[in-house]
């Protein structure tokens, strides 16, 4: 399927292409993660590409592009025909960040038009100044790039400027392409080069172009030809059999194209390699255009990135736990981590506490391993996070506090309805897992505390207003409570949670509640007919994928047969009335939660 896009992406587990520029198939930056810096690293500027496909004609000159299309092989390989002017044939470029590979390739083929063709050679063309430090907010990193000669390629590797290496990237030209560059004035000048392959006669056609990212010189130099020893042919069909192997199908086309897209976006974008250490990390997104990239939320990358995981590879899924359970579970419930464990922002909540345990559980139950919760990282964390939890409790109401809610905001009242659900539901499912681990006693203590939790919440998160009971969002010790929702943990998710029955009338009319068109933030009657918040009053995504995990799967396919979001993956918010994104770009946990939602709302299979 052709298309018409204002930004590509792609990436594998060490290099993420953010933003491909959809009118020319223009890289223009690079990221990775670096364990050291704590957060992720991005190459390149917003002024001009980092490198930019061209087809030139026999004198040398540019030949501008009139028109392009995209599709994208195995849902995430993309792909351009883009042609030319005057009907000066067409330009085929593929972009491939090959599975398990410390670089990136981009194939150029010209197909002719009729008659003679006018494209005589195909080149990248690019520039490398800055490199910025990503954690959040961009921030500049060294004294910019610059490129020196390198006998381990003949040609050029492009470095950081700093005192000790950080990293370097570089190609490694095929024979027979000519390659130039040049060094700006001064310190923070950048890199200017070009790689040219004369196809005039070639058979075929086409040129392809490796680049290798390595701590250094060498590094970079020998990933870049380890992807030249092997070949464009076996990289590009290695990819894609492993793309093939984890797409799912809904059975509509359409769908599956959208489902797939989010899927391999949460795969390669919401976790990665750190190129430094070469450990497997966990982040909210590893595109600088969504506003809190590069860092660790419990919540998103074990409620949401993780079930999508699962579903597909679970040797992954248990990466993730690893993780989780490892270097970040000493600050389990805090707001938000680097990815070396340590906070980022302070603050506590409690539906990221309990993150880990439903996570765990659902693995462990995928794999038909009860026992997993009495090895270890698993069995200490789960003591961990048990211990935080009782200092949480208030033994009065019999509900456990937060600071913080599902949007990272201010809770309005300490005692949230959703947050203490899925503490019921995490003690619940660890009852399970002990009883079927032979802990008969630890499972009768932890259903004793969900069965009296679950009476709280019943008791005090009830209210009668307008004539209907119905869950309320907050409450407090002296009998206040609050009406609202959020899409990151909506009320609407009770019953998908288990806590209560679907056609319960206390659940119905919460559900009516927050689907009235006098609701603030219901946008019933507008084109995206789904749920906001205060934190970012749109529509939100998590909000449609809440709207298929309740039942509600032909409006859910309406939506999904055209809104637009970000070029086809999910953000945060969307315009009501267009559906294009509002808020947060590039949300790779919530992509993870759209295809997971997916799956579970039209029973995807392979």
């Amino acid at each position: 399927m052709q298309l018409i896009v204002d930004n590509m992406v792609t990436g594998n587990e060490y290099v993420s292409l953010p933003e491909i520029r959809g009118s020319d198939g223009a890289i223009g930056t690079l990221t990775f993660l670096h364990m050291a810096l704590k957060g992720m690293v991005i190459i390149g500027e917003e002024c001009c590409p980092l490198i930019r496909p061209v087809a030139l004609d026999g004198t040398g000159r540019e030949l501008a592009i009139e028109s392009i299309e995209w599709e994208r092989e195995g849902h995430w390989v993309p792909r351009f025909r883009a042609h030319l002017e005057g009907g000066a044939d067409t330009l085929v470029g593929t972009l491939l960040a090959p599975v398990g590979e410390r670089g990136f390739a981009v194939r150029l083929q010209a197909e002719p038009a009729a008659g003679a063709s006018r494209i005589a050679a195909l080149a990248l063309r690019g520039r490398a100044k800055a490199a910025g430090h990503l954690v959040n907010e961009t921030r500049p990193l060294g004294r910019g790039l610059a490129a020196r000669p390198s006998e381990w390629n003949g040609a050029f590797v492009i470095d950081l400027v700093a005192d000790l290496p950080v990293f370097s990237f570089a190609p490694m030209p095929s024979p027979g392409m000519e390659v130039s560059w040049k060094n700006g004035d001064g310190e923070m000048g950048g890199a200017e080069f070009e790689l040219r392959m004369d196809v005039s006669r070639a058979s075929d056609r086409s040129a392809t172009f490796f680049w290798g990212l390595g701590f250094e010189e060498v590094g970079a130099v020998t990933a870049a030809k380890e992807l030249q020893r092997k070949g464009w042919d076996r990289l590009h069909s290695g990819t894609l059999s492993w793309l093939g192997s984890r797409e799912r199908s809904v059975g509509d086309p359409a769908l599956d194209a959208t489902l797939n897209r989010n899927l391999f976006f949460n795969f390669f974008f919401a976790s990665g390699m750190t190129l430094d250490t070469e450990e497997f990390v966990l982040v909210t997104s590893r595109s600088p255009r969504y506003y809190v990239s590069a860092s660790y939320w419990d919540r998103d990358s074990l409620l949401w990135s993780f079930p999508a995981i699962l579903a597909v590879d679970r040797a992954r899924a248990l990466e993730m736990l690893l993780y989780a359970f490892g270097r970040q579970i000493r600050n389990a419930g805090i707001h938000s981590r680097y990815i070396d464990g340590t906070v980022l922002e302070p603050g506590f909540e409690l539906d990221e506490l309990v993150a880990p345990l439903l996570a765990l559980d659902a693995y462990a139950r995928a794999s038909g391993d009860p026992g997993i919760t009495l090895r270890e990282p698993f069995a200490g964390g789960i003591g961990r996070i048990l211990v935080t939890l009782e200092t949480k409790l208030d033994a009065e109401l019999g509900l456990y506090e937060t600071f913080l809610q599902p949007t990272d905001d201010p809770a309005p009242l300490p005692y949230l309805t959703y947050d203490n659900v899925l503490v019921w539901k995490a003690l619940t499912r660890l009852a399970a897992l002990y009883s079927a681990a032979g802990l008969p006693a630890d499972a009768l203590m932890l259903e004793a505390r969900a069965a009296s939790l679950r009476g709280a919440v019943m008791a005090r998160c009830v209210r009668k207003i307008d004539g209907a009971e119905l869950f309320v969002w907050a409450v407090d010790r002296d009998g206040g409570y609050v009406v609202y929702d959020e899409p990151p943990g909506s009320l609407e998710l009770l019953a998908w949670h288990g806590f209560i029955a679907p056609g319960d009338p206390v659940y119905a009319a919460t559900v009516a509640r927050i689907r009235d068109p006098e609701y603030p933030y219901s946008f019933a009657g507008r084109a995206v007919d789904e749920i906001g918040c205060g934190h970012a009053p749109q529509p939100w995504i998590l909000s449609l994928a809440n709207s298929l995990l309740c039942g509600r799967r032909e409006k859910a396919r309406r939506l999904l047969s055209w809104i637009p979001m970000d070029d086809g993956i999910a953000c945060e918010s969307v315009d009501a009335d267009t559906g294009r994104v509002a808020s947060g770009g590039a949300f790779a946990t919530c992509a993870g939660f759209l295809s997971f939602a997916m799956l579970e709302g039209f029973g995807g299979g392979r």
